[in-house]
This record gives structure tokens, sequence and C-alpha cells, in this order.
């Protein structure tokens, strides 16, 4: 990984990204299978850099491009969510042909902050999305009943729904109930009942579904993901989560949940671009298995 080439094309020949993007070979959302392999790497713009007992694992950006580009380069990888920079570090390496290519719009909730549930639009808006010819938007929607910062972002996320329905782009709803610790720690609830109405509450929001889609956890009993994904006839892929040392009780769980009639696919970051053995080709080739 060439930091230095990428550096010099940013500062004499910015323009180089549009460029890049412009001419980004596509595809369509979905292939023939009709199932999506995404690998995610929009944590580091929440300050989220750590991955188990790494607390900066994240922090090594031409590491971390080399992690997603070997995985993009591995059979049956569909595309990768992220931020602008690290986006536009992939289009200038080339390895965006041909993948689908999501855009993460709200990371303004920053780990640990007080404001972290006042979840802001501050990443891709849904016009940079259409502009640069990506794919689709993601979005995070963390719900805390006792946190009136959770309404602003039910509403900006509602707002964001729309502007991606009236361009015909997907955007991919990651929904939550969180509550806080009596330390001030923000945690997701993910057992049977709060996936099941965080979902309810997702796909209600904006003008219009057509074009929503949701990332949803799987929940602590996995065994209680049948009875959670009846809630919505929307089209769901699997987030990966942080899945520690256990990558087998979790590539379990995703097999059983990815055969539900609802779920489509599975997005995932850290536990295939971190795994505990450092193999990240193993660990993608094995959760595109799963699919």
């Amino acid at each position: 990984m060439d930091v230095s080439e990428l550096v010099r094309v940013r500062t004499r020949h910015p323009e180089a990204i549009a460029e890049a993007a412009a001419r980004r070979a596509r595809r369509p959302l979905l292939n023939d299978s009709g199932r999506l392999m995404i690998v995610a790497a929009d944590h580091p713009a929440r300050g989220a850099l750590g991955v188990g007992d790494r607390g900066l694992a994240m922090a090594n950006r031409a590491d971390l491009l080399e992690r997603l580009c070997l995985a993009l380069s591995r059979p049956g990888v569909d595309g990768v969510l992220a931020t602008a920079d690290i986006l536009d570090d992939l289009l200038l390496l080339g390895a965006l042909e041909h993948k689908v290519v999501m855009g993460s719009m709200n990371r303004g909730g920053l780990q640990g902050a007080s404001f972290e549930l006042d979840d802001r639009f501050t990443g891709h808006r849904p016009e940079d999305i259409e502009r640069l010819g990506f794919d689709a938007g993601k979005l995070l929607l963390r719900v805390d009943y006792a946190d009136p910062g959770s309404l602003t972002t039910l509403e900006s996320t509602a707002r964001a729904i729309d502007a991606m329905a009236a361009r015909r782009l997907p955007v991919f709803v990651e929904p939550f109930i969180s509550r806080r610790t009596p330390e001030g720690r923000l945690g997701n609830d993910l057992s049977a009942e709060a996936v099941t109405r965080s979902i309810a509450i997702a796909s209600g929001l904006g003008g219009s579904s057509a074009y929503t889609w949701l990332k949803v956890p799987v929940t602590d009993d996995p065994g209680d993901m049948a009875r959670v994904m009846e809630t919505s006839t929307l089209p769901a892929v699997l987030l990966g989560g942080e899945v520690g040392d256990d990558q087998e009780g979790a590539y379990a769980k995703w097999r059983d949940a990815l055969r539900l009639p609802t779920v489509r696919g599975l997005v995932a970051g850290r536990s295939l671009l971190y795994p505990a053995d450092d193999d990240v080709a193993a660990a993608v080739d094995t959760a595109v298995g799963l699919l």
C-alpha cells in the first residue's frame, strides 16, 4: 500500500477522485443469486477504532486499506460500506470496479460522547451518493426512550429515507433500541422484544418504504430470529458486529438467520477484517460460504 502515492494524488490532483467515480464500472445491487455480501469499514468515523483488546486496531489506514482490498478481491464479495475518506482511497486504488458501493450517512453520534444519540448526518448525503454514482446508503438508528436526542435522529432519518427514495436509491437502516448504563455507557438491547420493536419503528419511517432495507443484528437468543423477522416484509441483511474470539459461534448464528425468507445477505466489518487468527481471506471466504 503506497500511502505516499495516495497523498501525492490527493494534494496535486484531488479531482482524480471524482474522475475515478465517474468511470467506475457499476453493477446491479443484486446479482443472479439475489444475495449480498458487503464488507463494512465505516467504524473509524465514529472514533470506534478498537477490535477486541486492540484499542486502535483500525487506526492504521494503510493496514485497513490492505485488508479491505484483500476482502474485496475474494470471490463472492459484492461490495463495501464506508465513509467518504475510505471510499475515496478505494476509488483511487481501483478497488471498486464492478462492486456495490454503500455510502455511510450519519456518523455524528461519536462513540462515548454525551451526544452519541443525537446522531447527526455528517457523512454522505443522498445527493453525494447520487453524484458519485454509488449504489446505496446506510444509516444507523439508535432509539433510547429516555433520551430526547433520539427524536431528532428519528426525524432526520425519515427525511433521509425520503430523499433516497426520491432518487430511487436503496438505503439500509440499522435500528436498535439502546440504553445507557448507570455509568453512562451506551448499549444496544438485543433481546427479541427490543429487536422486534426496532424493526417495526424503522420499517415505518419516511413517505415510502420502496427503497428501504433493514440491517439487523442477530438476537441474544438466535432461536428468536425467525419470530423477530416476521415483523416486517422489508428485505434485510444481517450485521456482523464484534464477535470476539468466538468466530465459529458467529458463523453458526449467521448461517441459521440467513435461511429466513426476508434475510438477503450479510454486512460484516471488524469480524472479517480483523479476525482472531488475522487470516482475512479465510474469514471472508467462510462468510461468503454461508450465503
